[in-house]
């Protein structure tokens, strides 16, 4: 029971959102060919590690802080149901982090001494969700928070450590293609990865409500929020088709439309499912990101 609570606690069905970020820097690489498969697969391992630190995090943040209660119709938080102690979650968490942390200072051979201060940033940020005095989560700045750290972050700073930095100029880096369409799509990974996001508080919003945990569900209510759900997954997947269409041929343009059609039944379904049924939605929607970017690194290989 214990080994299950841990791997529970690490939410595997959330972590296509960190993958999709660094797999959508690889894809913007590849397109401009300054594509490392070395820096990629460190940004690709320190991402999913630094996911799981913001999840533990929260689970043991919110429990700390009385916002979780036993029984909730989200998936089971060990911390909370007496699987795991508090201390074995706050120790577990910090060691994750001082690892994560080390692996991140290897990138500062292909990216610069300054990258200390965007790690520095993105743990700070993965405890801010949770923790401090003005968590995000509890502040309805969740979304936000997922737009920046599972899109912008993991997207730039990937294409960053391949590219070679800012060659050229920092300002003409900075306004030329390569940067101007990692940051496209970063913004794309990121609503999708937010729609995630959006499908826990619809889940959660009468359990967040009752604790005075203030989501975007919470402060503007559950339909609002199915309705955003819906403009963001469109506009998610047309900003990374944007980014990469000059870098694979027309037919690379069916992936998306297919994307969209999928869509459909997912909004539909969110439209009419409630409680521990949002679940699968949850799943469905972090896999749709996932396979998104999956068909964009496809195309533009073949």
């Amino acid at each position: 029971m214990k080994m299950k609570a841990w791997i529970e606690a690490m939410r595997l069905r959330t972590l296509p959102v960190s993958i999709a970020g660094v797999l959508t820097g690889c894809g913007i690489a590849l397109a401009y060919r300054c594509f490392q498969w070395l820096p990629a697969l460190i940004c690709l391992t320190f991402a999913i590690a630094a996911q799981i630190v913001s999840n533990f995090a929260n689970e043991y943040f919110d429990f700390k802080n009385g916002l979780d209660r036993k029984g909730r119709e989200g998936f089971r938080r060990g911390v909370t149901e007496g699987d795991i102690s508090p201390e074995a979650m706050k120790r577990v968490m910090l060691i994750v982090m001082a690892l994560d942390c080390l692996l991140g200072l290897t990138l500062i051979y292909w990216g610069g001494i300054w990258l200390i201060a965007i790690g520095i940033v993105i743990v700070l940020g993965a405890f801010a969700y949770s923790a401090g005095p003005y968590p995000l989560s509890h502040h309805a700045l969740g979304d936000e928070a997922v737009v920046l750290f599972y899109g912008i972050v993991p997207v730039c700073l990937t294409a960053y450590v391949q590219s070679g930095g800012w060659s050229g100029g920092e300002m003409q880096a900075l306004l030329g293609p390569l940067w101007l369409n990692a940051l496209i799509a970063s913004v794309g990974v990121g609503l999708l990865g937010a729609n995630v996001l959006t499908v826990n508080n619809i889940r959660d919003v009468k359990d967040d409500a009752a604790v005075g945990k203030r989501t975007k569900a919470v402060a503007f209510g559950a339909g609002f929020m199915r309705r955003a759900y819906a403009v963001c997954a469109y506009a998610g997947i047309f900003l990374i088709w944007l980014a990469f269409r000059h870098s694979f041929p027309l037919w690379g343009i069916g992936g998306y439309l297919l994307a969209g059609i999928c869509c459909i039944p997912l909004i539909r379904s969110l439209f009419t499912s409630e409680g521990v049924k949002l679940n699968a939605i949850l799943r469905q929607t972090a896999l749709l990101l996932l396979a998104v970017i999956v068909w964009t690194l496809v195309a533009i290989a073949i």
